[in-house]
């Protein structure tokens, strides 16, 4: 069993190391993939919008090789979705402290040798969709787009097997762009 200590790190931290690479265009494949093996676990007759995010579907930007999906649904459905990510190996963090959605990682040590695939289970008006207007804005801004790959280099150099302090150390320079991204929304 996996289990965080007092400050906040996993116990398996030494076996899943943040990893930056470079910008692999079969990302755009692995995702596409993957979002039709979802699609054919789960009952067809429970309707579910997929979308790729995070870094990997930001062509240019340097990632972790993990391809984050995420999935709406109304909740009503989530036990089920949940119960056939789990039949394709997807482990479910269970005790996930966000109630507005459930995640679920596939390859996690102990139970793969890496992780590949993170999937984001919540309601398509949720809070969370707003990371779709993180990647268009900087699939569509260099600059930003640089600054912000720069960062995570810098941060998974310090924080290797600290996926906290990996992610808050994001949060301030997220805050920024998400602000331009908003702007440019409206433009």
């Amino acid at each position: 069993m996996i289990t965080q200590d007092e400050n906040g790190r996993w116990s398996n931290h030494a076996e899943d190391i943040i990893d930056i690479v470079p910008y692999d265009r079969r990302w755009v494949e692995q995702f596409a993939d993957e979002r039709r093996a979802i699609r054919d676990c789960v009952d067809a007759a429970i309707p579910l919008v997929i979308e790729h995010f995070g870094s990997t579907a930001i062509p240019g930007a340097a990632a972790k090789p993990i391809i984050d999906i995420m999935i709406g649904a109304d909740r009503r459905h989530w036990p089920a979705t949940i119960q056939a990510l789990k039949r394709m190996a997807y482990v479910h963090w269970e005790d996930n402290p966000d109630a507005d959605r459930e995640f679920l990682v596939k390859g996690m040590p102990p139970f793969g040798t890496r992780r590949t695939h993170h999937v984001h289970i919540n309601e398509v008006s949720g809070p969370l969709w707003e990371r779709l207007l993180f990647r268009d804005y900087l699939q569509s801004h260099a600059e930003d787009r640089s600054a912000y790959t720069d960062l995570k280099v810098s941060l998974a150099v310090e924080y290797p097997e600290d996926r906290e302090a990996y992610t808050r150390g994001k949060d301030a320079l997220v805050a920024e762009i998400m602000a331009r991204a908003r702007s440019w929304r409206c433009a």
